[in-house]
């Protein structure tokens, strides 16, 4: 078995919480359009309790209906838009931070997210992360078709890290598609469990079974060894 030269993370709900993310989305839509939405501590708090709901992919418009506003796809789209484009208030989860420390000069150390550019870069800014990796890659910077489970992000990793395939650990939270380009490259795949995790009980994917599974990024080191 090769060693490990590289660790490679998802960013969403691997290295901080998703839901934190939604939440600060949620106040700034809510602050950008309180001239129609009114209070915006009240607007948040309904949106905050709509994410747990089946509506939580078209949260706005049920927003704008529960209010009695109707359907209004122009609105709901300027929501979306202040919503994908606004600086996040977010944070590393503590065992993500604690981590990127401990690896940090021991291994290469690299991001594979899906997701708009936009977005995720602001994702990345406001955590910090660009300055504690060696590489981090928006799969949608190649284009819509190559998001997970496309293997070109993982592929182009490897590359720009400098290591082989076999050296190289992917960490993260969905098994609906994160895990199956880099079984098939031959990576070592490790899947993180959130206790609020979004994608905590999605379905595994046919070749998507993660190697390992933790509860928290401080079980990762033995798994390194």
């Amino acid at each position: 078995m090769a060693s490990t030269n590289a660790v490679i993370f998802d960013l969403d709900d691997t290295l901080y919480p998703e839901r934190a993310y939604a939440f600060s989305g949620f106040a700034a839509v809510a602050s950008a359009f309180s001239d129609v939405l009114s209070d915006p501590s009240e607007t948040t708090a309904q949106l905050t309790a709509l994410f747990d709901t089946p509506d939580r992919p078209r949260v706005f418009d049920a927003l704008l209906q529960a209010r009695g506003l109707g359907s209004d796809p122009t609105l709901s789209g300027r929501m979306v838009e202040v919503y994908r484009e606004h600086v996040p208030t977010i944070q590393l989860h503590p065992d993500a931070d604690a981590v990127l420390t401990r690896v940090r000069g021991k291994y290469k150390l690299g991001i594979i997210t899906d997701g708009r550019v936009s977005t995720q870069t602001l994702k990345l800014e406001a955590l910090g992360l660009r300055q504690r990796v060696d590489r981090a890659i928006i799969t949608s910077e190649s284009g819509a078709d190559f998001a997970k489970p496309h293997p070109l992000a993982f592929e182009r990793m490897a590359e720009a890290l400098g290591v082989k395939a076999e050296e190289c650990v992917y960490v993260a939270d969905n098994a609906t598609k994160d895990f199956i380009a880099p079984n098939e490259l031959g990576w070592l795949t490790v899947k993180i469990v959130r206790a609020d995790g979004i994608y905590r009980n999605a379905p595994t994917a046919e070749e998507g079974q993660p190697r390992h599974v933790i509860e928290s990024l401080d079980e990762l080191d033995a798994l390194l060894g």
